[in-house]
């Protein structure tokens, strides 16, 4: 017997008294699942970011002190991102990101998987920007719907993995 769950939508808030944002979503598959999501180059290329968006992977080394960067395009329009994976663990993962149209706009990220039981499995996601003018640019920029229709294509993805 398959037991199937409804994806849950996330929330994207900003901390009122720190220049943080915080993602909370839930998903159908272990940290495992999810993890492999978010260090597997492949994998990471096909859902991330708005519908329409395609993502080329130029430098992808998820260990402990690797890198990234990549190019995600649409409408002739090319937006590169990168930064350094500071910890991969077995179930989160520190890292920063730069949108390189902003380069001085770095933000440290922790992603969190946690285990849920019954196939699921929460992630946790804060960032934290240079200051509260940053963070709000951030979520005026479209990110709430870059990260909502990214995680709902890794829905999809997620019983491949």
């Amino acid at each position: 017997m398959t037991t199937t769950h409804t994806p849950r939508p996330g929330t994207i808030e900003a901390d009122p008294n720190l220049p943080i944002i915080r993602i909370t979503r839930e998903f159908d598959a272990s940290p495992a699942q999810l993890m492999k999501a978010h260090t597997d180059p492949v994998l990471f290329a096909r859902w991330i970011g708005p519908n329409g968006m395609e993502t080329e992977i130029l430098q992808w080394n998820p260990h402990t002190g690797g890198n990234w960067r990549y190019v995600a395009r649409r409408d002739g329009e090319e937006y590169y991102f990168r930064g350094c994976f500071h910890e991969v663990g077995e179930e989160s993962i520190v890292q920063t990101f730069t949108f390189e149209g902003m380069p001085e706009g770095v933000a440290l990220e922790k992603l969190s998987f946690e285990d849920l039981g019954s196939g699921r499995t929460r992630l946790s996601a804060q960032s934290l920007v240079d200051s509260f003018e940053d963070r709000d640019q951030w979520l005026a920029s479209g990110m709430e719907t870059g990260v909502t229709e990214g995680y709902t294509r890794l829905d999809s993805l997620l019983p491949e993995i």
